[in-house]
């Protein structure tokens, strides 16, 4: 009887053995399937990005540190008021300059007809002032306002543009073409004053 049990516990450990080796390559197809599809899912993943910053131990955690402590502080914007300066009465005077009149306006330009005796940076007075209006009164010349001065100064003498005078006769052969400049003088009003004690139109 001890012979038959040896004999039969040998076979079953020689079964259990040749059943191991069968079952060992299932195990490996097994596993081979396996890291097959995990490969494919791997390729399949979305790309990483191609710039990574390296951040060194040291310095990481402490930009990570000084994120979380520091508070978000938002700075508004001051803005310096500075001092404006008292504007200037808005006026306006009509004068008369040879023959022709001007309407005219302090800290602008206009080019008359040729001053003799005035030179650059020169300043001249214009006496003559028809009109002076402001925005709620205008004073009114009979035929000028009295004491009423515009000042100006002399900016540039120089000659207008050019312009042809052309003649013809017909059948006579008889043409003439002829350039003309006209001498001007270019002034700009600094300031017009002396008008105040005039008397005034009031606007309504």
């Amino acid at each position: 009887m001890a012979s038959l049990s040896v004999c039969s516990s040998l076979t079953t450990t020689s079964t259990l053995s040749q059943n191991q080796k069968s079952a060992v390559p299932a195990f490996k197809t097994n596993l081979n399937f396996l890291s097959r599809s995990l490969s494919s899912l791997r390729l399949a993943s979305p790309k990483q990005p191609l710039f990574v910053p390296n951040f060194s131990q040291t310095e990481a955690p402490s930009s990570l540190a000084e994120s979380e402590t520091e508070p978000i502080t938002e700075f508004e914007p001051t803005v310096e008021i500075a001092d404006e300066e008292p504007k200037r009465e808005e006026v306006f005077a009509v004068v008369m300059v040879g023959s022709r009149q001007y309407i005219v306006f302090p800290g602008r330009f206009i080019y008359t007809q040729r001053l003799k005796g005035a030179n650059v940076n020169d300043k001249i007075t214009l006496n003559k002032v028809l009109l002076v209006g402001t925005k709620t009164s205008t004073y009114i010349g009979k035929p000028i306002v009295p004491n009423a001065t515009v000042h100006a100064v002399v900016e540039e003498q120089k000659l207008d543009k050019k312009v042809i005078v052309f003649k013809y006769k017909k059948k006579k052969n008889y043409r003439r073409n002829i350039g003309h400049r006209q001498p001007i003088t270019r002034i700009r009003i600094t300031s017009i004053t002396g008008y105040q004690d005039s008397p005034a139109v009031t606007l309504p």
